[in-house]
C-alpha cells in the first residue's frame, strides 16, 4: 500500500503539472473542435472514416466510438507523444530525481507513475472527443439509441493499446540521453510512421498491427452487411472525397469482439508495459546523464576556425551579439552532427531531384533546434533577469536571432541554393524564401508555446508530406505556388513572434 501511495502521489503531481501547462489545453481544445468535423452529415462531400468505396455506418454509438478510436488512436499517438514527454527529463535536470531516489520509491513504480500520467492525459483528450461524438450522434439523428458500452468498446480495444505504446515511447525517449531533445522528436516521428501506421504487422497474422485497424477492418467485413461492390477498398481513416456521390450507409450498432482480437490487443498493451518496466534496471545509469550538464559540452572548442571567421562581426555591438548567437548554435554540437551535415550538403550538390528534396529537408531537420530552441534560451536557463537589463537588449537580441536563424536556414541548404540558381532560378528563389519561413515559424511557435516541440512536430510533418510530393517545403514541384504560400504565411509568423516575444522575455526574468 505504501508503494501504491508513492506511485499515485507521483502520478497525480505530474498530472497537475501538465494541466497547468497551456499546451495541454490547446491540444484538448483543438482536437475536441476537430472531432466535430470527423462526423460529416449525410450530404457532405467527404468522409473521415469509411469502409470500402464511400461507405460508412449510420451514426450509432458503436460507429461513433470507432471513429474516435480510429482517428484519435492515430493522431493522439503522434501529437500526444510531443505533449506528454519531458516530465522525466525535468526530474533529472532539476534534481527532483535525487530527492525521489532517497524515498522508499521503487524504480519500476516511478516509471509506472510517469506512464500512468501520460495515459491520464490521453484519457482526458479522448473524453473530450467522446463528448463531441455523443453530441454528434444526437444532432445527426441517424440512430437515436445511445449505448455507452458500445461507444467505449472501440476506444478501449483499439485506441488504448496504441496510446499505451506511445506513452512507453515517451518515457524511453526521456531516459535515453541522446533522444531527450530534438533528435528524439525526429526519431519518434519516423518510428510512428513505421510502427503505428502499420510498418510491421500488416499481414493478416496474429497479433496484427499496433493500431488495431486490421481487427476493425475484419469485423466490418464480417458483419457490416456492406454490398460487395463497396467493401473492396477496406477501412480508410482520413479525408476521402466523395466527388458528388452520396455515401453508402449501413447499420453497425454492435461490435462482437472476438477472443483472438482481445488477445491481440492485449498483447500490444502488455508489450507496452513490459517495455516500460525493462527500463527500471537502467534508470540510475540514464539518470547519471543529465541533459543540462550535457548542454555545456566542450566538444565545440575544436572549432577554432569559427573564431577567426566571426572576428569581423565583433567590431560592432550588434555584430558581436550575432557572433555570440552563432557560437552558441555551433559549439555544443557533437562531431557526428558535423559529419551528418557534411553528407547532407554533398547530397544537395550531386543527388537527383528526389534526393535533392530529401537532402534539403534533412538539412533543416538537423538544424531545427536552432530555430525553435534559441528563442527560449533565457526562458529555459532563467537568465532573463541578467540578459535583459541592458538597454534595448530585448529588440536587439530578437533581431540577432532572426538574422542568425535565417542565415542558418540558408547555410544548411547552400549547395542546393547554388545548384538551383543555375538550373532552376525560380526554385532557388522559392527555396530561399522557404528557409526564411522555416526560421521565422520556428521562433514564432517556440515563443508562442514556450516549448520547441510544437514546431519540431510541425516541421517533421511538413517534411514527411513534402517528400510525398506536397508543396509545403518541396520547392521543385511548383516553385511559384510554394513561394506564394510562404510569402503569405510570413507576415503571420512575424506577428506571432512579435506578440509572443515580449511576454516570453518578461517571464524569463
Amino acid at each position: 500500500m505504501s508503494a501504491l501511495r508513492i506511485v499515485a502521489a507521483i502520478g497525480l503531481a505530474d498530472l497537475r503539472q501538465r494541466l497547468r501547462a497551456p499546451r495541454t489545453w490547446v491540444l484538448l481544445a483543438v482536437l475536441a473542435a476537430a472531432s466535430w468535423w470527423s462526423f460529416p452529415p449525410v450530404d457532405a462531400d467527404y468522409l473521415t472514416v469509411s469502409f470500402g468505396d464511400g461507405a460508412r455506418a449510420r451514426y450509432s454509438s458503436a460507429w461513433i466510438g470507432l471513429v474516435i478510436a480510429s482517428i484519435y488512436g492515430a493522431l493522439l499517438s503522434l501529437a500526444g507523444f510531443y505533449v506528454v514527454r519531458g516530465t522525466v527529463v525535468r526530474d533529472l535536470e532539476t534534481g527532483v530525481w535525487q530527492l525521489l531516489v532517497a524515498t522508499p520509491m521503487h524504480r519500476a513504480g516511478y516509471l509506472l507513475a510517469k506512464w500512468a500520467s501520460h495515459m491520464a492525459v490521453f484519457a482526458l483528450v479522448l473524453a473530450a472527443g467522446v463528448g463531441v461524438g455523443v453530441v454528434a450522434q444526437f444532432v445527426r439523428g441517424e440512430v437515436q439509441a445511445f449505448d455507452p458500452v458500445e461507444l467505449l468498446k472501440p476506444i478501449a480495444v483499439v485506441a488504448m493499446p496504441a496510446l499505451a505504446l506511445s506513452a512507453t515511447f515517451a518515457v524511453w525517449f526521456d531516459l535515453v540521453p541522446w533522444l531527450r531533445r530534438s533528435v528524439g522528436n525526429v526519431a519518434y516521428f519516423f518510428a510512428w510512421v513505421f510502427l503505428m501506421a502499420g510498418g510491421i504487422g500488416r499481414g493478416e497474422g496474429w497479433p496484427g498491427d499496433p493500431q488495431g485497424m486490421l481487427a476493425v477492418e475484419r469485423a466490418l467485413a464480417d458483419g457490416a452487411g456492406v454490398p460487395r461492390q463497396f467493401g473492396k477498398g477496406g477501412l480508410s481513416v482520413g479525408s476521402q472525397a466523395l466527388e458528388g456521390a452520396a455515401p453508402v450507409l449501413f447499420d453497425w450498432t454492435q461490435w462482437n469482439v472476438a477472443i483472438d482480437v482481445l488477445a491481440a490487443r492485449g498483447f500490444w498493451f502488455a508489450l507496452a508495459l513490459v517495455a516500460l518496466l525493462a527500463a527500471a534496471p537502467l534508470l540510475d545509469r540514464f539518470a547519471a546523464h543529465r541533459g543540462g550538464a550535457r548542454a555545456a559540452s566542450t566538444e565545440g572548442r575544436d572549432l577554432r576556425w569559427l573564431d577567426g571567421l566571426l572576428a569581423p562581426l565583433r567590431r560592432t555591438a550588434f555584430g558581436a551579439l550575432a557572433s555570440a548567437e552563432v557560437r552558441l548554435a555551433l559549439r555544443p554540437r557533437r562531431r557526428r552532427w558535423f559529419v551528418a551535415m557534411a553528407a547532407v550538403l554533398v547530397a544537395q550538390a550531386v543527388a537527383p531531384d528526389k534526393g535533392l528534396v530529401a537532402a534539403i529537408l534533412a538539412g533543416w531537420l538537423l538544424s531545427m533546434d536552432v530555430f525553435a530552441r534559441a528563442v527560449l534560451r533565457e526562458h529555459d536557463t532563467r537568465t532573463g533577469g541578467l540578459v535583459f537589463t541592458a538597454s534595448g537588449m530585448r529588440h536587439r537580441l530578437l533581431a540577432a536571432r532572426v538574422l542568425v536563424g535565417v542565415g542558418f536556414a540558408w547555410l544548411v541548404v547552400l549547395p542546393a541554393l547554388l545548384r538551383l540558381a543555375v538550373q532552376q532560378p525560380a526554385a532557388a528563389l522559392a527555396l530561399a524564401v522557404a528557409g526564411v519561413s522555416v526560421a521565422l515559424w520556428g521562433m514564432a511557435l517556440g515563443a508562442l508555446f514556450r516549448n520547441a516541440r510544437p514546431f519540431e512536430l510541425a516541421l517533421v510533418g511538413a517534411a514527411y508530406i513534402s517528400v510525398q510530393g506536397a508543396l509545403v517545403l518541396n520547392t521543385l514541384v511548383a516553385p511559384a505556388q510554394t513561394l506564394t504560400g510562404h510569402l503569405l504565411a510570413m507576415p503571420l509568423a512575424l506577428l506571432v513572434l512579435g506578440a509572443a516575444w515580449r511576454p516570453l522575455t518578461q517571464r524569463a526574468r
